[in-house]
């Protein structure tokens, strides 16, 4: 279980950390290490950063969290520098900073979609996992949803509808469902966690991690309809979204799989040996993957990985050759 308590001391020091980095203030020596993150990252990464800056008394991390497209967008299209880019959606890396601004990618966690309440969400004595869509739809409920074009949760959000209008087999339902409640999109999961506190909205579209992570009640989707099940992801890729692509104008087609996290150090990063560093000390199974699970994001450690090859030799382990059939699609 997560301790709460320490959560909220680590929190604390977090924003305390990135305010006194972001006006400049002298850092007494110490050197800085930037992760661009993704949202639903957040508890996990703060407690892992707390952890790490304990055992490397003299280092600070800056932890900068957004939508995991959002954030690649920031060195693709503004040039930004980070030490370590960690994203929801490990193929986010692949499409949009390999070969030109990473060289490598490892897959590191897993996740699940849920349908995610708060204590005295409309309807919430009656909402299952059999007829959540049904209850979404109602006129006095209200939910809400990422920006598909900014966050992985948010086109995995659309993929959710697609497979539950097949696996329940009711026809438009997807349809009905993406043109309801469409104020209440925002650009990255987290979010719409204030919209949900508030009482603005009742229910999210949103990752099983992060409910577990704040103590939110949620609904289990089956493994036909939650993206989480590996073994069905020749089904899952039946779900696809169109999402705008790196040129203006462009569009991208994003077919469903099972969810993993990825991370990678960019190229060009300031601080590359306190980034290896972290990254090992992300993915060990004793330090950052035992928070990671804690927080309801399984460790996939290690995975195949296309750019097996480019991996620095000290991470490598964390990871797995690629599929024959997919070298021989690299050559």
């Amino acid at each position: 279980m997560i301790d709460r308590s320490r959560f909220r001391l680590v929190a604390s020091a977090a924003v305390l950390l990135a305010a006194f980095s972001s006006c400049g203030g002298d850092k007494g020596g110490k050197k800085e290490i930037t992760i661009f993150h993704a949202g639903s990252l957040s508890v996990p990464l703060k407690l892992i950063a707390a952890d790490f800056m304990k055992e490397n008394p003299g280092v600070g991390v800056l932890l900068e969290a957004a939508g995991s497209r959002a954030s690649a967008r920031k060195i693709t299209d503004l040039g930004r520098r980070c030490d370590v880019f960690a994203s929801a959606d490990y193929s986010i890396i692949d499409e949009m900073l390999i070969p030109a601004h990473a060289a490598w990618n490892i897959r590191f966690a897993a996740n699940e979609m849920a349908i995610v309440m708060r204590d005295g969400s409309a309807r919430q004595g009656e909402i299952a996992s059999d007829n959540w869509f049904m209850i979404l739809l109602e006129e006095d409920v209200a939910f809400g949803r990422s920006d598909p074009d900014s966050d992985p949760c948010g086109y995995r959000a659309i993929m959710t509808m697609k497979l539950a209008e097949d696996h329940y087999g009711i026809e438009g339902l997807a349809g009905r469902l993406l043109a309801k409640d469409t104020r209440h999109v925002r650009p990255k999961e987290t979010d719409l966690l204030a919209l949900l506190e508030s009482g603005t909205i009742d229910y999210i579209f949103l990752y099983r991690s992060v409910a577990k992570q704040h103590g939110l009640p949620y609904v289990e989707l089956p493994d036909e309809v939650n993206l989480g099940n590996p073994a069905l992801d020749d089904y899952y890729s039946r779900a696809q979204v169109a999402i705008s692509g790196d040129a203006p104008g462009s569009v991208v087609v994003k077919s469903g799989e099972s969810m993993g996290y990825g991370v990678t150090i960019p190229l060009g990063a300031p601080e590359p040996e306190i980034a290896m560093a972290f990254v090992k000390f992300l993915l060990d199974e004793s330090k950052g993957m035992k928070i990671m699970s804690e927080c309801g994001q399984p460790s996939v450690v290690p995975s195949p990985s296309a750019t097996y090859d480019m991996i620095p030799a000290g991470l490598r382990r964390f990871a797995a050759p690629p599929a024959k059939d997919e070298r021989k699609g690299m050559q």
